[in-house]
Formats: structure tokens, C-alpha cells, sequence
């Protein structure tokens, strides 16, 4: 192809995102997305610097914690509006910001191919209106570029789903970002595309979580120094960054510090932050906009005619799919897990660059995405079936994740002045660890003297070669100990071949060894969901204590047996009887607090 050629036939995929932008491109008939820096991403925000010259992605991102007024992030989320935004002393339009971001990407394509390029796909979400489509098109021409088609983000990451089987599948794609949210039904047939149908929400995304994280921090300083911190332009701004840094590490860590020195004064002293932040503790701040998706899933679906057991596959899009809960509850939803086969990031550009190379004619090769063939996970004290078992498999990464992948999950202790830790690492796919593979084991010794609950931090990491590293940690002393199993993922793909006899061999040894491996097993850790009903049990415990002294003689004796109730349901290791006690005790604290 020569460069004239090349000039007039290439056009460009780009993915317009509220946090992130990326550009794509199909050369020598195969995808690729185009990186500066080390990076295909080009975050959304546009500044000016002191001497009011123009900033585009990570350097106006920077900025932003420390100069808010001169920079502009989650434009997208104005589109379509008769509205301007302020940066310095100037006046944008939400088209001309965007034209901005564009005109960058644009500019990093013409560096890597060298000679300029003025055609282009750009992608909105699949619940956009007539206005905001304008919008976006009127950006591209800002920008210099001929916006041949405006495609749905859903409809562009199903393109580069491989592979295409002659049968029709129905995929449900949920891209789930930084502003928005969409779904969609889509069939495809011998490479033709059809959606189906489309639900979503243009004001709902990862910028709604990092909000949510922002006022948790804010309404805990507020309380502890009676300063609330969304009154300073400045300090705002340096804890929504760090409360959005705090989401995405929560995505693979299981808990995590925010820490932000000077935030703030008091009396002349300086105040600082730093607040522990767990998993479970962030995810009861987005559960409600999380459950909120499922009410568009559902819609979508009863839109295309169909039931959740005519999905054949769910397809995640967008880097807050990358939150656990999101995952879990849409698994829960559907009945059946979620496919990782697409990259969040980069799907979407990529499937632009699919449909600008179709309109162009060309013909574009599959596209290969590397993941792990089977869950992993640990054996803990947790719950199969309604029944508490030491033979919970308690899952770290799972099934389908894109390599390179490093998760970790916070367990406890099951035992007082318990002295070790014995981890069995487990691949599969049941929740019951003797229908599974044993590939390993670690064993913490030494532990620190302490009351059952001590927490055991548990990290496992996955490289492109199939390399498993594990480690565990006691976070009250920092004692660790890892364990390497080489070639996890290729002993996972050996292993498939063989499922179906591993599964039949497991029942049968289910069956004749019961009783025995009852008796035997020894796994010492709780699973997150136990230990996280135990440990709200105890914190109750405490504040049903504290306020006992100042309770008259019958609401003390009911508070005696409720906290009785609670110690044995919680020594039981039972989540009902806890939740039921919990729920009893935590109703009677607050009416004698606020009495």
C-alpha cells in the first residue's frame, strides 16, 4: 500500500470516553492501537498551565489536583447540552473540549504513520439521543476529521469478539465506564452484527463510584475535625483523585490506604489523612447504583424478547467491569459467569477500527486475547449450599481473566490464639474444593497470639507464561511466606482435556471418602464472607457494650441476651443467626443512642 494509498483508505477507530480516550487503527489487514509514553491511553482531561498553554491528557490530569479551575475532566457527560464550561478565564463549549481530545488522538496517528489522516469512526454510548450523536460528530469535524459513522460503543467491542461461529450467538454486552452506562443485546451470524436492543444510563458510571469513595473520606474527616473537605477547591480535588486511584486498586486489592498529607489545618497545625479503606466497605457504597444496572439489563432483554438462558455469552466492556461486585452480581443476575474475552479499555476503539476498516474495504484478521482457563482460589471455612463446610472454594482470580491478572482477598482466622495459617490452593470451577484441582499449598506459621478474625491478606499473581506466585500476609505483624507453581495456566488447559472424567472420579471419591475427609480437613482461614459477618458482629458487640452502663435495667438485660446471641452465633462461625442477632442488637444501639 503506498502512502497516497494508505492516506485515502485508512480511517481511524476512537473510542470518545468520559475518563479515557483510544485511538485504533487496521494496517497491514491487522488491529492495532496506537500508544505513546508506554501507553494507548489518552486520559479525557484538558487543561491550561500557568502560562495558558494547552494540556491534553496525563499532564492536564495531573494538574487537576492542584488547579481545578484551569482544567476540564468527564466532558462527555456534557454533550449534547446548551451549556459552556470554564477553564482559566476562557469559555468551551462541551464539543469544543472534545475536539481537543480528537484532535490529539488524530495527531498521534499521523506520528506513527506518518502522512495525515481526516477520516475517522468514533464511538457513543448505545443510549445517547439525536443531540448528543450531533454533538460528538460536531467534534470530529473541530477536530479536522470527516466522521464517517457514529456506531455505539456495545455494538463496536461485540465486533472484535472472536471467534464468529457459523451458529448465531446472542451476546449480552455490558460496558459499564467511567461516565456511562449501556447494554446491549446483540446476535451475530457469519460476522453480521444486529442489536438487538440497547438500555443505559448517561449519568452513570465509575465518576458516580469515585463520588460516592469522595464523600465517605470527606464525611469521615468532617467528623473526626469537624472540617469538611469539599469546601476547598484544592483538597476536593486531591481526594476525588485519590479516592478514584482507591477504586481501581480495590478492584485487586481487598483493602487499601488512602493516605493525603497537609490536606488541611486546624488551629494552626496541619491535619492529615489516612483511612483504611476495605473492599466490602467501598462495594456497600456503589451497591445501590451497581443494582441499579441490572433494572436496564433487564429492560434490554425483555426489549429483545428474551430470557437471561438465551444469552449465550455476557461480554464486559469498560474499566469499572473490572469492580468485583460488578461482576458477581451480574453473574448472580444472569446465571452464568461473565466473559473477559474483550479488553475494557481497549475493546471498544478497537471495534471502531473494525467498522472504519470495513467501510473501507479491507479485510481484518481475528483478534487474540491470552486468559486464564480456570479459576484459582483457596479452601476456607465459608458456606456451600446453605452449609458451612471447611471446603469452600473461595475464588481469587477467575476464569477467563486477561493475562497478566493480580488479585487479592482479605480472610481471618477461625480460631483464637490460632498459630498458622494453612492454605490449599485449589483450580476449578465448583464451589465445593473436592470437585475441584488441588495444584499447591501454603502454610503461614507463627502468627501473632491474637482472637479469631486476624486478618490473612492473600495475594496471587498470574504472568503472561502461566506463572502463579502466591503469597500470604499477616497484617498485624507483616509476616509473609509465598509459593510458586510454575505453568498454572498450561497445566489448567492440559487439565480441560479431561474435565469430564476429573468431575465423574471426584464424585465417586466424594462418596466413598465423606465421612473421613470431613473429619480430616484442616483449613484454618474464613472465607470474606464469613469473616466480614463476624467482624461487623463484634464491632456491634462493642457498641452494644459501650452503651450498656447509661441502660435502664430492662434494656440492659435485653441487650446482655442479644450480645449472648450474637457471641454464640458468631462462635458457630453462622452468617444467618449473625445477620438475624446483628440486625436485632444494631436496631436496639441506635434507639438508646438516640434516646
Amino acid at each position: 500500500m503506498t502512502a497516497a494509498t494508505g492516506e485515502m483508505n485508512l480511517i481511524l477507530g476512537i473510542d470518545l470516553g468520559t475518563t479515557n480516550s483510544v485511538v485504533a487503527i487496521v494496517e497491514g489487514g491487522k488491529l492495532k492501537v496506537l500508544e505513546e509514553s508506554g501507553t494507548a491511553i489518552l486520559p479525557s482531561v484538558v487543561g491550561l498551565d500557568e502560562r495558558g498553554e494547552l494540556l491534553v491528557g496525563a499532564p492536564a490530569r495531573n494538574q487537576y489536583v492542584l488547579f481545578p479551575d484551569r482544567t476540564i475532566k468527564s466532558i462527555k457527560r456534557k454533550m449534547g447540552e446548551d451549556v459552556t464550561v470554564t477553564m482559566g478565564t476562557n469559555q468551551y463549549s462541551p464539543q469544543e473540549v472534545s475536539a481537543i481530545i480528537l484532535r490529539t488522538l488524530k495527531e498521534r496517528a499521523e506520528r506513527h504513520l506518518g502522512f495525515p489522516v481526516r477520516r475517522a469512526v468514533i464511538t457513543v454510548p448505545a443510549f445517547f439521543n439525536e443531540l448528543q450523536r450531533d454533538a460528538t460528530r460536531a467534534a470530529g469535524e473541530l477536530a479536522g476529521l470527516e466522521v464517517v459513522r457514529i456506531i455505539n460503543e456495545p455494538t463496536a467491542a461485540a465486533l472484535t469478539y472472536q471467534p464468529h461461529p457459523t451458529d448465531p450467538e446472542t451476546l449480552l454486552v455490558y460496558d459499564l465506564g467511567g461516565g456511562t452506562f449501556d447494554v446491549s443485546i446483540v446476535r451475530i451470524e457469519r460476522g453480521v452484527v444486529e442489536v438487538l436492543a440497547s438500555h443505559g444510563d448517561t449519568q452513570l458510571g465509575g465518576d458516580d463510584f469515585d463520588q460516592l469513595l469522595l464523600n465517605h473520606l470527606c464525611d469521615g474527616f468532617q467528623r473526626e475535625h469537624g472540617i469538611d473537605l469539599r469546601q476547598s477547591p484544592a483538597a476536593r480535588s486531591r481526594l476525588l483523585h485519590a479516592a478514584e486511584d482507591a477504586k481501581i486498586r480495590l478492584s485487586d486489592e481487598a483493602v487499601v490506604s488512602v493516605e493525603e498529607e497537609f490536606i488541611s489545618e486546624k488551629d494552626g497545625a496541619p491535619l492529615h489523612l489516612q483511612v483504611e479503606i476495605h473492599r466490602g466497605e467501598y462495594e456497600s457504597l456503589i451497591g445501590r447504583l451497581v443494582t441499579k444496572t441490572l433494572k436496564h439489563v433487564d429492560a434490554a432483554l425483555a426489549d429483545a424478547r428474551l430470557n437471561a438462558t438465551d444469552v449465550s455469552k455476557v461480554l464486559l466492556v469498560g474499566g469499572s467491569t473490572r469492580t468485583p461486585l460488578v461482576q458477581m452480581v451480574l453473574a448472580d443476575r444472569l446465571g452464568q459467569p461473565v466473559n473477559s474475552d474483550l479488553h475494557p479499555d481497549l475493546s471498544v476503539a478497537m471495534g471502531a477500527a473494525v467498522q472504519g476498516a470495513l467501510i473501507a474495504g479491507v479485510d481484518v484478521g481475528p483478534v487474540l486475547v491470552d486468559i486464564t482457563p480456570h479459576t484459582l482460589g483457596i479452601e476456607v471455612y465459608g458456606r456451600v449450599n446453605d452449609s458451612l463446610t471447611t471446603h469452600c472454594f473461595s475464588r481469587v482470580i477467575h476464569r477467563n481473566t486477561p493475562l497478566p491478572a493480580n488479585r487479592s482477598e482479605l480472610y481471618a482466622t477461625c480460631a483464637d490464639g490460632q498459630e498458622a495459617a494453612h492454605l490449599g490452593i485449589f483450580q476449578g470451577e465448583q464451589n465445593d474444593t473436592r470437585y475441584n484441582r488441588k495444584i499447591g499449598e501454603l502454610r503461614l506459621e507463627g502468627l501473632a497470639d491474637a482472637d479469631a478474625g486476624n486478618e490473612i491478606l492473600v495475594r496471587f499473581a498470574l504472568d503472561l507464561d502461566g506463572m502463579l506466585k502466591i503469597s500470604a500476609t499477616e497484617r498485624a505483624t507483616g509476616l509473609e511466606r509465598q509459593l510458586t507453581i510454575e505453568n498454572a495456566v498450561q497445566r489448567g488447559r492440559r487439565d480441560a482435556k479431561s474435565r469430564a472424567d476429573q468431575t465423574a472420579a471426584a464424585e465417586t471419591s466424594l462418596r466413598d471418602d465423606l465421612e473421613s475427609n470431613e473429619a480430616s480437613a484442616v483449613v484454618e482461614v474464613q472465607s470474606p464472607e464469613v469473616a466480614a459477618a463476624v467482624q461487623r458482629g463484634r464491632k456491634l458487640i462493642s457498641n452494644g457494650q459501650n452503651v450498656l452502663a447509661a441502660a435502664n435495667p430492662e434494656d440492659a438485660e435485653e441487650l446482655r441476651d442479644l450480645i449472648e446471641r450474637l457471641e454464640t452465633a458468631i462462635a458457630a462461625c453462622d452468617i444467618p443467626s449473625i445477620d438475624d442477632a446483628s440486625a436485632s442488637l444494631e436496631d436496639l444501639v441506635f434507639y438508646l443512642q438516640d434516646a
